[in-house]
């Protein structure tokens, strides 16, 4: 069976909460037995992934402390992702508390619907609205991807 696919609705409890469906609950302890890591995405939407993926991620760095001596650029990447990412345990109910400023960074709101969306190595919550217009720059993109294609192979 397919691992973090999908897409599920729901809200978040005015603690900042939200319950995960049942199947993302198996695939998180199947993964990692809930340990997982929560980080804020520059599209704006909040990822959940396994521990050790999140921590395969960071290794893919070689010479982080020479890297980090020379290079503002890294120096901000590793900024990036040491203030926006945080450890949490999925609890005994499927639940996790999204930090305020995680909230903020996604429009997150306990008024709003949000979406749990699976990207094969764990999941992303959007807010609905962000969540409708990635899905319409998706499209955009594939739609000129494919046009690219066939008149390229037109060509030849």
């Amino acid at each position: 069976m397919l691992s973090f696919c999908g897409q599920d609705k729901c809200k978040l409890d005015k603690n900042g909460r939200i319950k995960f469906s049942p199947r993302i609950i198996s695939d998180f302890k199947d993964a990692c037995s809930g340990n997982v890591v929560l980080h804020c995405l520059p599209e704006g939407a909040v990822a959940v992934y396994p521990e050790d993926v999140y921590l395969q991620m960071r290794r893919q760095e070689s010479r982080i402390a020479e890297q980090a001596a020379s290079s503002a650029l890294f120096r901000r990447n590793m900024r990036r992702f040491g203030a926006f990412s945080q450890s949490e345990v999925i609890s005994s109910q499927g639940r996790i508390t999204i930090p305020a400023a995680y909230r903020d960074h996604g429009q997150l709101s306990t008024d709003s619907d949000v979406v749990i969306i699976g990207v094969e190595i764990g999941i992303e919550i959007w807010n609905l609205e962000r969540w409708q217009q990635e899905v319409l720059k998706i499209d955009e993109y594939n739609s000129l991807k494919s046009e690219q294609e066939i008149a390229l192979d037109l060509r030849n």
